[in-house]
């Protein structure tokens, strides 16, 4: 049988260069692997553009990998496009949920009271009317985001960060494809972004198979033989 295409979807603050540390892993063990762009711009328009890539640059079964918001993206997108799903540090969310709702109450850095403490909120052409991108600061990046990197990739981090949509995170999911297809889940148990209870408790729903390491939101950066390793089990399940 045809090894499965391993397809990495990156979350908010990221580009597919987020993933530099897992895909040549991947690819020596000769899976094919691609990591498009997410345009971060609304969870309905995000998963289709991922369905399409899926649709148009993978023949044969795919495994489909989420980090953080990137998660969302890949619940959203139809069953019959992916065999597995593995999510990093990611939303697991269920039909209904936004990424402000998950995150309410579960004592992340980002559910404070003025979300200008962390984020800088900037206008885009086109934007409906109320929305905004939202950039993390500096210091964001360095204390809650990715803090166990160097600080040179930090900085990184900071200069090449992709923005995501307010209406984004506020877009409630649709039908899960996790109810339908077999899933993985890397908890970060350092994660000050999606704290590892709040991660835990959405694979557990998802009935995911859980593998924690000691990371930060950037697990697949700082620590990323665990996420290899979690990509290569569900791709040896199909």
């Amino acid at each position: 049988m045809a090894k499965p295409s391993i397809v990495l979807v990156h979350g908010a603050w990221a580009d597919a260069s987020s993933w530099n540390a897992v895909a040549p892993a991947l690819q020596d063990q000769g899976f094919a692997v691609l990591a498009p762009p997410n345009p971060l711009r609304g969870v309905a328009s995000d998963a289709a553009y991922l369905a399409s890539f899926v649709a148009q640059r993978v023949s044969g079964p795919a495994v489909l990998v989420g980090h953080s918001y990137g998660g969302v993206v890949i619940s959203n997108v139809p069953a019959e496009d992916a065999r597995a799903l593995v999510y990093v540090n990611a939303f697991i969310p269920e039909e209904g949920e936004t990424v402000f709702q998950i995150l309410g109450g579960s004592g992340s850095a980002f559910d404070i009271p003025d979300p200008t403490t962390v984020f800088d909120i900037a206008g885009y052409p086109g934007a409906p009317e109320g929305d905004a991108e939202a950039f993390l600061k500096p210091d964001t990046v360095h204390r809650y985001f990715g803090q166990d990197l160097p600080e040179a990739s930090r900085w990184l981090t900071v200069i090449g960060q992709r923005p995501i949509t307010l209406s984004a995170n506020a877009s409630p999911s649709g039908a899960a494809a996790w109810k339908t297809l077999p899933s993985w889940a890397v908890v970060g148990t350092d994660d000050l972004v999606i704290p590892a209870a709040t991660q835990r408790s959405m694979a557990k729903r998802a009935g995911s198979t859980i593998t924690e390491v000691a990371a930060s939101h950037l697990s697949m950066v700082s620590q990323p033989q665990t996420t290899i390793d979690t990509i290569l089990a569900a791709a040896a399940s199909l």
